[in-house]
């Protein structure tokens, strides 16, 4: 399979679609917490406006993947920006107005992480659909590539300068974006849904997130995969949860070089999108996997210890690196190995039980900065991780990725 195989037109609308709202992402995502720092210094306040963004995938994501099986995913998709797009004007017309609090900015955060739910479960839901099973690799690792270059290479630099220029200027550039990638998603052609005949229609929705419940967790090496995926997002939103009061306390940076440090990570998912696939080859999927865990802790341990904010921001590439090779692997063996029918309801139980875990790493991380300091989340981080990997080396290895795949196939 070569690199540069063509994917299909519907597949670049889909690309498209997605860089063009990742870039609204990343200027929301660096001007949303100076927007809250603006307001208060309290790690705890900061904190909430994180926990609120992820604490949908908690409460609603078993839903929106039983949803996502019984309506056309493409609709859900562009529907779903367009209310975004709603949500991020009246946003940026309250600070316009200079009529914010934290408790708006929670209430903002809050409907932008139901709408994704959504969305992101129908996405890669309809990937299957867009191209072959056997290019899902390649087309995961250029969607990747895109949506890191939007979101974290050029959105946060854009959004910390929007943010000094005018600080209502980012929230109206990514209500924008969502406008734009809803049109795009409109356009897609292949993915459409049939209507269920009457009876399926009728099944009770628990009966339906039961299914996928259970299929998910008779299958011990996603299931193991889903449990490590909610440990590593606990840490990392618990650190990243006060991050932007470690950088502006502990290192020192401007609001400018603030953005920057989100750039350094995203330099680093850059170079994990385009060498994914070489990398996972070379290597196989399932050393793969631990690798990136291991180097990760490392990382954390490394941030724990430096005040410099260069060498954070290298740190802050490795790992953003490994987990883009991490998800490149994950998101295309669970596209392949999962039935069609399902694969809504199974990639929403997976992410309840993978990203479900982030509101409680947001609440995490204010309380522990605030007993123990803005660094302690980055040394239990480092030494949580490390331990993972020992502990699952021998389920997720390249044996048991390749006896799936196999399983699934027949």
């Amino acid at each position: 399979m070569s690199d540069r195989r063509p994917l299909g037109p519907d597949y670049r609308r889909l690309w498209t679609a997605a860089g063009i709202s990742t870039l609204g992402d990343g200027v929301r995502l660096a001007a949303l917490p100076l927007l809250a720092a603006s307001i208060t210094r309290d790690p705890g306040a900061v904190a909430a406006v994180t926990l609120a963004g992820s604490l949908p995938w908690l409460l609603f994501s078993l839903v929106s993947g039983a949803v996502v099986d019984r309506v056309d995913r493409r609709r859900v998709m562009w529907q779903v920006d367009a209310g975004r797009a709603l949500v991020m004007f009246g946003l940026a017309t309250a600070v316009l107005l200079d009529a914010t609090s934290i408790g708006l900015l929670v209430v903002a955060a809050f409907l932008l992480g139901t709408g994704e739910t959504l969305f992101d479960n129908a996405a890669q839901a309809l990937m299957p659909s867009v191209v072959a099973r056997d290019s899902l690799e390649d087309a995961n690792s250029r969607l990747f590539a895109v949506e890191i270059t939007s979101q974290e290479f050029v959105g946060p630099p854009i959004g910390s300068l929007l943010f000094a220029a005018a600080m209502a200027a980012p929230f109206f550039f990514d209500a924008g974006s969502f406008v734009v990638a809803a049109a795009l998603v409109l356009g897609i052609r292949t993915g459409r849904r049939t209507p269920r005949p009457d009876a399926e229609a009728r099944t009770r929705l628990r009966t339906e997130i039961g299914d996928g419940l259970r299929w998910l967790w008779r299958h011990r090496l996603l299931r193991t995969l889903a449990l490590m995926l909610g440990v590593w997002n606990l840490l990392t939103t618990a650190s990243g949860a006060v991050f932007v009061l470690f950088a502006t306390e502990d290192l020192h940076v401007s609001t400018a070089g603030y953005g920057l440090l989100f750039s350094a990570g995203a330099v680093g998912s850059i170079v994990g999108s385009l060498f994914a696939t070489r990398i996972i080859r070379v290597v196989g999927p399932g050393r793969t996997l631990i690798a990136a865990v291991v180097i990760s802790g490392l990382a954390y341990l490394v941030v724990a210890q430096t005040s410099s904010a260069y060498l954070v921001g290298v740190m802050g590439a490795i790992g953003s690196m490994v987990g883009v090779v991490w998800n490149v692997i994950t998101v295309s063996l669970r596209q392949a190995i999962i039935p069609d029918e399902l694969l809504g309801r199974v990639n929403s139980v997976y992410r309840f039980l993978g990203w479900g875990m982030m509101p409680i790493g947001a609440a995490l991380g204010g309380i522990v900065a605030t007993a123990f300091g803005l660094r302690a989340t980055y040394w239990i981080g480092g030494a949580v991780l490390l331990a993972m990997a020992l502990l699952t080396f021998r389920t997720v290895n390249n044996r048991a990725i390749a006896a799936a795949r196999a399983e699934a196939g027949a």
